[in-house]
């Protein structure tokens, strides 16, 4: 069992900066590949970034790659989602979510899900 609590959301201007954190609880929380959804209002729930327990693989969606940056922390049972050069288009609640094996992109195949948390990029 992973309980996931994220953190770090907020409103800011485009162009601007924010971080992003998920603690998680668990025992095994190094064996499980992290993945950051977000959904907008209106909109399905989409794949942002995932990061493999070996933090070996990484993969993010076209239109955040070469803006945000997944990485964890397995010895503070943490992932963060760095994200840069925001736009009007990334606001959304953003999810934590972890499963087991192999990277996925789909929401479908994750087993935990944090409560979220809103980011809002003013234009």
């Amino acid at each position: 069992q992973v309980q996931l609590v994220e953190s770090g959301g907020g409103l800011v201007q485009a162009g601007g900066s924010l971080r992003l954190s998920c603690a998680a609880s668990g025992r095994t929380f190094s064996s499980y590949v992290m993945g950051w959804f977000r959904q907008a209002p209106g909109k399905e729930r989409e794949f942002v970034a995932a990061i493999s327990w070996k933090t070996s693989v990484t993969s993010y969606a076209v239109s955040v790659k070469g803006r945000f940056t997944i990485s964890r922390d397995n010895a503070k049972n943490t992932v963060t989602l760095q994200m840069n050069s925001l736009k009007p288009e990334d606001t959304a609640v953003y999810y934590c979510a972890a499963r087991r094996q192999v990277v996925s992109t789909m929401p479908s195949e994750y087993d935990y899900w944090g409560q979220g948390t809103q980011v809002t990029v003013s234009s």
